[in-house]
């Protein structure tokens, strides 16, 4: 943990001179929440704006380029054989920069006998995280041509280290970059967003990074399409690709579809059915994603 620690206060250092650019002349309103609803999108499950599996180019929360924003949020999914929780807090200063923290809780239950690392055993894995907007304004409908465009770096610590060895992952830490295209069509009810993922996390770095043989990065796609079904209602699919580096067990890519319920601004809950394949070595793992967020 102190490691974690560590390499955060140093992302953070290196992010100060991104925020003191972002800083505006005249800040005004610092939480006016300016932004229509949705428009920061749910947190995935590692923290950042997005969806739920995939990390968008938006900024969380609703403010504007003179504002704060951010969110909370908590999510339990619940496959065939596992269990996986997550809770995190996101901060999006002047729709520029986010910053953002989760932990991911992975239980093996009945499983983890056969892993030989005991029934129930947790695994818990911290992600900090840092979002920039480069260029673009994903609701600019004049330039349609134009998606918003961000750079993102999420530093994941699972501990741990001796266990991840043992079942064949090569460090308990690793970094992950990833550059995300999101664009709205307001005519059509339509958000699309492509990210591609540099990285060498197992399960979201849950199971460790990379393994026998493989300490490289691989390109991995991320697609999110979400439909404005009415004010309030959200549905929409994502397809997350990840890379498969353990050799005892397969990794396949994950899927979702979802239904996203906005009741007020500032509240939001997800219900989503998800596909996850194979996860260490139990096949056709799919089961339902539930999350509920607050923003500002």
């Amino acid at each position: 943990m102190s490691k974690f620690v560590t390499r955060l206060a140093g992302a953070t250092a290196l992010a100060l001179p991104l925020l003191a650019g972002a800083l505006p002349a005249h800040a005004g309103d610092l939480f006016d929440s300016a932004r229509p609803t949705a428009t920061g999108g749910v947190n995935t499950i590692e923290g950042a704006g997005g969806g739920g599996l995939a990390a968008w180019a938006l900024i969380t929360g609703y403010g504007s380029g003179e504002a704060i924003g951010g969110s909370a949020y908590t999510t339990f999914a619940k496959t065939d054989d596992y269990t996986l929780t997550s809770s995190g807090v996101a901060i999006g200063l002047f729709n520029r920069v986010e910053l953002s923290f989760a932990q991911l809780g992975f239980d093996t239950e009945a499983v983890g006998g056969k892993l030989g690392i005991g029934k129930n055993k947790t695994f818990f894995t911290n992600i900090a995280g840092l979002k920039v907007r480069a260029f673009g304004d994903a609701l600019d409908q004049e330039k349609w041509w134009l998606p918003q465009v961000a750079v993102g770096v999420q530093y994941k610590d699972s501990g741990q280290e001796n266990i991840l060895k043992a079942i064949g992952a090569r460090d308990s830490s690793g970094v992950d970059y990833y550059l995300a295209a999101s664009k709205a069509f307001l005519d059509w009810k339509l958000l699309v967003n492509g990210t591609l993922r540099l990285t060498k996390a197992n399960q979201f770095g849950l199971l460790g990074f990379g393994g026998p043989g493989e300490d490289s990065y691989k390109l991995q796609p991320e697609i999110s399409i979400e439909y404005l079904l009415t004010s309030n209602f959200v549905i929409g699919g994502e397809y997350r690709f990840k890379p498969d580096n353990l050799g005892f067990a397969k990794e396949d890519d994950w899927q979702d579809i979802h239904v996203a319920y906005f009741p007020v601004k500032n509240v939001s809950f997800t219900v989503a059915y998800v596909n996850a394949g194979s996860i260490a070595n139990e096949d056709d793992q799919q089961g339902l994603y539930a999350s509920l967020q607050v923003s500002f």
